[in-house]
C-alpha cells in the first residue's frame, strides 16, 4: 500500500499489555505510559484502571496533551477479580456490572472514546441463560453509558473452548449478540483480534465478514495453539514470529486486507486498530514493541 496507513486507521497499543505488571492497576503505570505516549509511532493508546487517584490525574493530563485517541480496556477489571457480567448467579451478576460501571466512569474522566470487555464463561447446558445475562448485562452497561455521553460499549470476540472460554465466543453467535443489543443501542458495537483468530479457529474472512457491520474496534498480535504443550499456548499475545506461532507478516497482511474490504479501515473515521503484545517471561517489553511495529511496517507496504 503506496498510502499511509494513518489515512486509514489510529495505530495504538494496549498500554497493559505491553507492560503487564501494569494490569492490576498499579506499578509503573505512568512511566509506561509516558514510554507511548512519547512515541509518534502511535497516535491512539488504550489504558485500563488506575487504582491511585493521583497516578490516575497525572496520566489524564499526559494524555490530554498528547493529541492521542484513547480506548478503555476493562477486561483487566474481570479477569483479575475472577468477575463474570453473565454470572448465573444474579448477586455475582450484579457485582460485575457495577466494577464495569466504575470502568465507564474512569473511562469518562481519562477521556476515553471506547470501553472495551470481554463475556464470561458458562456452561455448556446453560448457554441460553447465559447468552441472556449477558445480553441484559450490556444492555444496563450501555444504557448507563450513553446516559452520561457518548462512550462507545464494545465487546471483544474472545476463545470459547481453549484458554478464557468465553460465552462470545464463535462469528454466529457474535453476530446473533451484536444484533440483539443494536435493537436498542446505537453505542454498541464488537472488537475483533487477529490474536484470538487462531483460537477461534476461524480465517480473517470467517471471522470478520458476518459481523462487519459491527466492527468498531481491533488488535493485532499473536497466538500459540498447535500444541498445549508448547510455550505461551493459549490467550497469551507472544510476539510475533514467536517459537510454534501462528500469525506474523502474512497472517497480518490478510487481516488488514479483509478489513480494508468491509470498508472498516477507511479515511473518512480511521478507527483504532491496536496491537495487543505481551512479553513472555523475561522478554524487554521495548523490543517486543519494536518488534510488532516492524511487522506492521512490513504488512502495510505490502499490502
Amino acid at each position: 500500500m503506496k498510502e499511509s496507513m494513518y489515512k486509514y486507521m489510529r495505530v495504538g497499543i494496549i498500554h497493559f499489555m505491553a507492560y503487564p505488571e501494569t494490569m492490576k492497576g498499579e506499578g509503573p503505570i505512568i512511566e509506561t505510559i509516558k514510554k507511548i505516549v512519547l512515541d509518534e509511532y502511535f497516535n491512539a493508546i488504550e489504558i485500563s484502571w488506575i487504582k491511585d487517584s493521583k497516578v490516575r490525574d497525572e496520566v489524564k493530563k499526559m494524555l490530554e496533551a498528547s493529541h492521542m485517541a484513547v480506548a478503555y480496556g476493562a477486561s483487566p477489571r474481570l479477569l483479575t477479580t475472577g468477575m463474570n457480567i453473565n454470572h448465573l448467579n444474579e448477586v455475582e451478576r450484579r457485582r460485575a456490572i457495577e466494577n464495569l460501571k466504575e470502568g465507564i466512569d474512569e473511562a469518562y474522566y481519562m477521556g476515553a472514546k471506547g470501553f472495551a470487555f470481554l463475556s464470561g464463561r458458562y456452561e455448556e447446558d446453560k448457554k441460553e441463560e447465559a447468552f441472556a445475562a449477558l445480553v441484559e448485562s450490556t444492555k444496563e452497561l450501555c444504557a448507563y453509558a450513553k446516559s452520561k455521553g457518548d462512550l462507545r460499549i464494545v465487546l471483544e470476540v474472545f476463545d470459547w473452548d481453549i484458554d478464557k472460554k468465553s460465552l462470545i465466543g464463535p462469528v454466529g453467535l457474535a453476530k446473533k449478540f451484536a444484533e440483539e443489543i443494536r435493537k436498542e443501542y446505537d453505542n454498541f458495537g464488537l472488537m475483533v483480534d487477529l490474536s484470538h483468530l487462531p483460537l477461534l479457529r476461524e480465517s480473517a474472512r470467517e471471522a470478520i465478514v458476518p459481523i462487519k457491520e459491527y466492527i468498531v474496534h481491533a488488535h493485532i498480535g499473536n497466538a500459540v495453539v498447535a500444541d498445549p504443550s508448547f510455550e505461551a499456548y493459549g490467550d497469551t499475545h507472544p510476539r510475533f514470529g514467536f517459537p510454534n506461532s501462528e500469525n506474523d507478516v502474512e497472517e497480518v497482511m490478510e487481516y488488514l486486507r479483509v478489513l480494508m474490504e468491509v470498508g472498516f479501515l477507511n479515511p473518512d473515521n480511521p478507527p483504532i486498530v491496536s496491537f495487543e503484545v505481551k512479553p513472555w517471561k523475561d522478554e524487554d517489553p521495548d523490543i517486543v514493541i519494536a518488534n510488532a511495529k516492524r511487522v506492521l511496517n512490513e504488512a502495510w507496504a505490502r499490502l
